[in-house]
């Protein structure tokens, strides 16, 4: 799998013109070659993998990650490099890019510290941007990449049954992200050891739940904290960073209400699953991504609300991918694109918000995730 998309990614930077690329988005590093470090540039250790339209790739790695590169990564060489030994991550490429008159970097996912000194290396005039070339390769999931978001789906799924389940009257939020955290990582265990022979790959979830309650309801992106979840309020769940499986990432959330709720909330709620409603009646193959986004938003403003950030966006290997469905995007829509599509609007006491993934299919779309979305189904 990893062989055939560097081979892929070879011939189109050969068909572009392009002598060599250098590939800095841990996303990318790990589509291309299978190898993945978790402590990348948060601990200031540039990895690099540099892919010539011919001739050897080379991995730039740290020493400390030696073994686990020379255990994942298909590329043709690997360079350590040692913390305050000689040149460090610059060693190598300087001989990388000495005859390439055109070289292709990452612009939005170089580290500030690599883009300086390859500034230094090579004049501006010989670089442009590789993010188009892989954005078009990942956009189009094969066979092994729908398995994966598959089985992301029921990871997702069974997160969801399990947060359900945790909230209620007199519990802290934090005890719902123990209880997903759980269900998830136990679900992806069984999945890695009944379909893939991957030992090193962590079933653990990981990344800080997102939800809300009662008076931080409002608050989109806000943590599990300790607040105490009380009857009548709405709480909302979400696992857009959660749902990881396998390195695949999908979009899922959904909205409930612990007893029931205020009606001036129901009738939010109801315009936020008539917008994804829309949206859903739009995506299939061969209409544009902002397609989806005008029937989306053409629901939410109809009913006196203001214009709505984006419907969803493409996933796969990193959260954000192309592409997005958005007001500009012109971009048409493909049997194998994996796609979260949300409903949601917010007002100034309450927000509610559904989201699910699909896979567009040859005549419209497969879900991915499952839960009930009724406000009959999402009282508890």
């Amino acid at each position: 799998m990893f062989e055939q998309r560097m081979t892929d990614f070879r011939a189109r930077l050969e068909l572009a013109g392009i002598d060599v690329a250098l590939i800095t988005d841990d996303d990318n590093v790990y589509y291309l070659t299978g190898y993945y470090d978790y402590l990348h540039m948060e601990f200031g250790r540039p990895t690099i993998l540099v892919v010539p339209k011919d001739g050897e790739t080379l991995l730039i790695t740290p020493t400390i990650d030696l073994n686990t590169a020379q255990s994942a990564a298909r590329v043709d060489r690997i360079a350590p490099w040692n913390d305050g030994m000689g040149a460090e991550w610059r060693a190598e490429l300087p001989a990388a890019v000495k005859t390439a008159a055109r070289i292709a970097i990452e612009p939005d996912h170089m580290p500030p510290l690599v883009r300086a000194y390859v500034n230094d290396l090579v004049g501006a005039d010989t670089l442009e941007s590789a993010t188009p070339i892989l954005a078009d390769m990942r956009m189009i999931k094969s066979a092994d990449e729908l398995q994966l978001a598959r089985h992301a789906g029921q990871v997702a799924n069974a997160m969801m049954a399990a947060g359900r389940a945790a909230i209620g009257d007199g519990v802290p939020e934090y005890e719902v992200a123990i209880a997903t955290s759980q269900a998830g990582t136990r679900t992806a265990a069984a999945l890695l050891a009944a379909h893939y022979d991957d030992s090193d790959m962590s079933p653990n979830t990981h990344f800080l739940q997102i939800m809300a309650s009662g008076e931080t309801i409002t608050k989109t992106h806000h943590r599990a904290s300790t607040r105490i979840m009380r009857r009548g309020e709405p709480v909302f769940l979400c696992f857009c960073g959660m749902t990881n499986f396998h390195r695949f990432k999908l979009g899922f959330d959904r909205t409930f209400w612990i007893g029931d709720p205020d009606p001036s909330q129901v009738e939010v709620y109801q315009v936020a699953i008539d917008s994804q409603q829309a949206a859903l009646a739009a995506l299939k193959p061969g209409v544009t991504a902002e397609t989806v986004h005008a029937a989306y938003a053409e629901v939410i403003q109809g009913a006196g609300h203001e214009y709505p950030f984006r419907c969803g966006r493409a996933t796969g290997f990193s959260f954000l991918e192309a592409p997005q469905l958005v007001t500009g995007d012109t971009t048409v829509l493909q049997p194998g694109m994996v796609l979260a599509v949300d409903g949601s609007v917010s007002v100034e006491t309450f927000r509610a918000q559904v989201g699910d993934s699909f896979i567009i299919t040859e005549d419209g779309y497969e879900p991915l995730t499952d839960h009930p979305k009724s406000i009959e189904g999402v009282i508890l």
